[in-house]
């Protein structure tokens, strides 16, 4: 920036350049404030977690009159699953959503989740993901300290079991089957009994179930539906074997750099956003359900039948605890502390 002074006094030459300097520092300033942030999903936009997003997204945007931009790129376009944890601590992009179990590499005690029956009802699981839960915040420092701050967390659905000619009403009907898992702690309940896991993405697992690759799966209600697999398997046992979560991620070198206006504004978006999610995933697994019902047998386990289960998840929970150290029993017993 040049200044010109013939023509001037001292004292307008003086004033015309604090007048420069001060628009100068004011367009430096809005440039400051106004931050884009693209997210990465590999969800389609039409499924609830992107829905979810576009809540968050207006939000943000009305509460901050346009300075704070979100972008939100789905169905994978930018990164797959497996990649988003790395992408977000390192700043390649400025938020994420990403599955819990991606975290599992460097902190195992995040299966807590797939530790099957821990959390048996809805509301457990909503104690148990709640801020300020002794199950969820202990993850949330974790994660940080990784580079990624946890915005907040959205619930996929729970796992079910499918399967042909029977429901799985106990351990039993499990003995000898190879059974798709989509984790690590739910292969070490598959094994407990007697059955074979196969691990197998969501997307192959129509193919699995169409050629018998295997005779049975774990997957999320609304996987059943968003995929038709009742078209390949005929009966879905529904008990929240374990629970589906995904997060929503920021940079935290980013974070540290925003305004407290503009962190207030993104907690207050991802606050709605949270109880957005939350209030609606259990009339999305029920309309689920009843869509499957149209197509599958459904079969819903009783009480009796969670108590056999119960049982024989001892040895899957010891093995949790022996993978995840003092972090994971803690976390535990939190989460059996939760249940009424």
């Amino acid at each position: 920036m040049s200044f010109h002074y013939r023509g001037l006094g001292r004292t307008a030459a003086v004033a015309a350049l604090a007048c420069g300097l001060s628009l100068g520092l004011t367009g430096m300033a809005d440039q400051a404030r106004a931050e884009t942030l693209r997210v990465t999903l590999q969800l389609p936009m039409k499924h609830h977690l992107g829905q979810n997003l576009l809540v968050f997204k207006e939000i943000v945007e009305e509460k901050s009159g346009g300075d704070l931009t979100v972008e939100i790129y789905d169905s994978a376009q930018l990164y797959k699953d497996k990649e988003v944890p790395q992408a977000v601590s390192s700043g390649a992009i400025e938020m994420g959503v990403v599955s819990i179990p991606r975290f599992a590499g460097t902190i195992p005690a995040v299966d807590i989740f797939h530790v099957p029956f821990t959390f048996p009802d809805h509301d457990t699981l909503m104690r148990a993901t709640a801020k300020g839960s002794p199950v969820r915040d202990p993850l949330d420092a974790a994660i940080l300290e990784t580079g990624a701050r946890v915005l907040w967390w959205q619930p996929y659905g729970t796992a079910v079991l499918l399967s042909n000619g029977g429901a799985m009403r106990a351990p039993a009907d499990m003995d000898g089957k190879k059974v798709r898992v989509f984790g690590k702690t739910l292969g070490d309940f598959v094994e407990a009994v007697g059955g074979v896991p196969t691990l197998t993405s969501g997307s192959e697992q129509y193919m699995a179930y169409q050629r018998g690759t295997v005779d049975a799966g774990l997957t999320g209600i609304t996987g059943v539906t968003g995929r038709k697999l009742w078209e390949v398997m005929d009966t879905v046992t529904v008990a929240n074997v374990a629970a589906i979560e995904f997060l929503v991620l920021i940079n935290e070198d980013l974070w540290q750099g925003l305004s407290d206006e503009h962190k207030a504004i993104l907690t207050e978006a991802a606050n709605a956003s949270e109880a957005w999610v939350n209030e609606r995933i259990q009339v999305i697994e029920a309309e689920a359900i009843e869509e499957t019902r149209k197509h599958a047998n459904v079969v819903t386990l009783t009480a009796d039948d969670l108590a056999v289960w119960e049982v024989a998840m001892e040895p899957v929970r010891e093995r949790f605890i022996a993978a995840s150290g003092d972090m994971g029993r803690a976390l535990l017993d939190a989460a059996l502390g939760l249940r009424e």
